[in-house]
């Protein structure tokens, strides 16, 4: 697929909206044409296809075509297939993912961006529900970052609060950089049984109760966590299976995207009408890296948009599969 090559080559590298806009519109018509789910969505809307100059005209398919059919763009042996995790009895998304590469590109940019680089932190990952399954997009992710830090201190954790929380301890007074990247849930653990003072600490949550405590609303869940550690603000990743993009929060909740993803806001009575900022509705999101799969996707999660493309999350549409990536209610 030679015509789409250029688009791989510069998505890292848009720096402005003509430059996003342009590209999306070229990523719509490669996935109209060679992603044979996507194609037959945007028939059934009955969309003028020819007509759409605008990145926000552009349809999103909706995130529950990941469960039950194949979405990609063009036939291809995936280097990698992510898995959603789901509870019990639900119906896992999957996302083929024809160059892993690029899922690498788009986390460490997008990492970079954020906090700078990777090697600046000994990077500690709680994910205990995450690593007891194949497949988690979370895990490959954290993974990398900290191959990426070569520091030996940095690494997973599964359920030894205890041996964690002496290494908290022990870095803390070595004055080292930290950042604990933890599920929802587990941090909570961590917090109601070995509460560590560590102000200077980087506490990055992404989301998910599991099915394994009460959902908490957002203030609630981001004071227990700044009482227990010290820290003056929780960090959050937004990310999910079918995207190979994140969005991050530096604190209280408000998000914001690398320069290759956008977030629109839908109407929840009238799902082909976007919504100015300030209103809230259901979260569309493009991204771009998501080149070989469906970079148009309607999601189940609420929110709205503020001004410079922040946004923020606000639940779920009722009777949607619970996600375990970031789901705070609030």
């Amino acid at each position: 697929m030679p015509e789409i090559k250029s688009v791989e080559n510069r998505i890292f590298n848009i720096s402005s909206h003509d430059d996003f806009n342009e590209t999306a519109l070229e990523l719509f018509h490669f996935q109209y044409k060679n992603n044979r789910v996507y194609r037959q969505f945007v028939n059934f809307l009955k969309t003028r296809v020819s007509q759409i100059n605008h990145y926000s005209q552009i349809p999103t398919l909706p995130v529950e075509f990941f469960k039950n059919h194949r979405v990609t763009s063009g036939s291809f042996n995936p280097e990698m297939i992510f898995t959603s995790s789901g509870t019990s009895g639900m119906q896992s998304s999957k996302h083929y993912v024809k160059n892993v590469e690029l899922y690498e590109s788009a986390f460490t940019r997008t990492f970079e961006l954020f906090f700078g680089s990777p090697e600046d932190y000994i990077i500690i990952a709680l994910l205990p529900s995450y690593l007891e399954r194949h497949g988690s997009s979370l895990v490959y992710m954290a993974d990398k970052l900290i191959g990426l830090s070569s520091r030996a201190e940095s690494g997973f954790y599964l359920h030894d609060y205890k041996e964690l929380n002496s290494l908290l301890r022990s870095l803390k007074k070595q004055k080292q950089k930290v950042m604990l990247l933890g599920v929802t849930y587990a941090l909570l653990d961590l917090a109601e049984q070995y509460p560590t003072h560590f102000p200077e600490m980087k506490l990055m949550e992404t989301g998910g109760m599991k099915g394994r405590r009460k959902e908490l609303v957002h203030d609630e869940l981001h004071n227990i966590l700044k009482n227990a550690f010290g820290v003056q603000q929780i960090y959050s990743e937004y990310g999910m299976t079918e995207l190979l993009s994140q969005a991050y929060s530096i604190g209280e909740g408000i998000f914001s995207t690398p320069p290759w993803m956008k977030i629109l806001i839908r109407d929840v009575n009238d799902p082909l009408s976007i919504l100015p900022s300030g209103k809230t509705g259901g979260i569309n999101i493009i991204d771009l890296a998501n080149i070989y799969s469906c970079s148009f996707i309607a999601t189940q999660d609420l929110g709205k948009i503020y001004s410079h493309d922040r946004f923020e999350i606000l639940g779920r549409y009722d009777n949607s599969d619970v996600r375990g990536c970031n789901l705070m209610v609030g």
